[in-house]
């Protein structure tokens, strides 16, 4: 009696353990890059990146030019002629710096676009992840893309291409 009960409890313990093991892998970086929608946002924010740091690039070499004058004309300027021209000097330097958190900065104009180009396609892929998860008894969806923890995993669990022919229903 006790060899059935015993018995009995451990199928149901691998039974149980047999649905825990309901996973699979995906690659999010091809996913990603296989939306146009995507690729068009990234070269859009890149070209915006671009022309910020462009912006910032050059207005800091016209602060280092407006310093360099200083420099050559400081002999020849009086007291408050050069302490006003290092006042110039600070205010331009404190603008640009504003100038560059604004724009290039974690809750600048270039992050505000990038959530308003790229969390519309996430939520889209992620709702494809989700209703793939569901409609196939999957606990569990695991990014294999720069996981460094993740040794091993079986290619046969990769199911990327499935939701990027999903996504592209």
């Amino acid at each position: 009696m006790k060899k059935l009960i015993v018995s009995l409890a451990c199928a149901l313990c691998a039974a149980s353990g047999l649905r825990a093991q309901n996973y699979a892998f995906i690659n999010s970086e091809s996913v990603f890059k296989s939306l146009d929608d995507y690729n068009a946002a990234i070269e859009q924010l890149d070209n915006l990146a671009a022309q910020y740091r462009k912006n910032v690039e050059q207005a800091f070499a016209g602060l280092d030019e407006m310093y360099e004058n200083y420099q050559a004309q400081k002999a020849y300027l009086s007291e408050t002629n050069r302490n006003r021209r290092e006042d110039e000097i600070v205010t331009r330097e404190r603008e640009i710096n504003k100038y560059q958190q604004d724009v290039l900065g974690p809750e600048g104009d270039l992050m505000k676009k990038r959530v308003e180009l790229i969390k519309p396609i996430q939520d889209k892929v992620f709702a494809v992840i989700d209703k793939y998860a569901k409609d196939n008894a999957l606990g569990m969806i695991i990014d294999r893309t720069n996981n460094q923890t993740l040794l091993y995993y079986a290619p046969e669990l990769d199911k990327t291409e499935e939701i990027i022919n999903l996504l592209k229903q």
